[in-house]
């Protein structure tokens, strides 16, 4: 378990946010509880759900777990940000509820940030579970970089949102965009990077779930739509400051060959 300076171990916030996420609810709160490091607390934001989820979570009887119902439905990064503002943690971490941590993530990134101060932001890899083709593997199988990535990011963007954590007094200066619903993570992190210093920890730290419920055409259209916002609106300015947007128009034209792809198999 790392410990701060002042002797006490640092608090950890793990934001949660939930519409619908029954399903796969269960075994996402288990990984929680399973930590290894014991000081944290859960933030779930429940964003109107209409399934099992809030009954699934207040089966699991711990004082760490603290519940929020939305008064209203957000999209998924203006609930985020509500969440995050119930944060009370030194780091602000962040699990899906399709999505679950191998028992000692916390405590291997809270020792990461105790060794190495400079860094605001670690990430770290991960395994995927794609439950469509049934297979599972780690997804990237070489040293990724750490440091100022912005141009990293922009060309092949790999920080996963559940292996993320980032040091709170961060959110008091950034947050996430409220208006995407899909590319926020991407738009957060590579604004972070132009003036925070990233860290990577190769250990894979989380398994990311593909399945039917979040792969699907109307998914990718939206992201597509999203990312072609994106980069309309921030061409001029990356450019400018020295980064190529290049890599982002191939991204595009693979979204758009997946669309074809899916929708010819789905009709055949």
């Amino acid at each position: 378990m790392g410990i701060s300076s002042k002797g006490k171990s640092p608090l950890v916030s793990i934001i949660m946010n939930c519409h619908n996420g029954e399903k796969f609810l269960n075994k996402s709160l288990k990984s929680v509880l399973n930590q290894t490091y014991n000081n944290w607390e859960l933030i779930f934001w429940d964003n109107l759900s209409n399934d099992r989820s809030s009954l699934i979570l207040k089966s699991f009887k711990d004082k760490r777990i603290r519940y929020f119902k939305s008064k209203k439905f957000s999209t998924l990064y203006e609930a985020r940000n509500l969440a995050i503002k119930k944060a009370k943690g030194d780091y602000v971490s962040f699990l899906d509820t399709d999505d679950v941590w191998l028992k000692n993530k916390i405590r291997v990134q809270v020792n990461f940030f105790q060794k190495n101060k400079k860094f605001n932001i670690i990430y770290s890899n991960y395994y995927v579970l794609d439950q469509i083709k049934n297979e599972k593997y780690i997804k990237y199988k070489k040293n990724l970089n750490s440091g100022r990535i912005t141009q990293d990011l922009l060309n092949n963007y790999t920080i996963g949102i559940g292996t993320a954590c980032v040091k709170k007094k961060i959110f008091d200066k950034q947050k996430f965009n409220k208006k995407y619903n899909i590319i926020g993570d991407f738009d957060f992190f590579v604004k972070l990077s132009k003036k925070n210093e990233i860290g990577y920890i190769k250990k894979p730290l989380c398994i990311y779930r593909i399945h039917t419920l979040n792969y699907s055409i109307k998914n990718l259209n939206e992201y597509k739509l999203e990312l072609d916002n994106w980069i309309r609106i921030n061409k001029y300015k990356y450019e400018k400051l020295g980064f190529s947007l290049k890599n982002q128009k191939f991204f595009l034209m693979k979204i758009k060959i997946k669309n074809f792809l899916k929708l010819f198999f789905d009709f055949f």
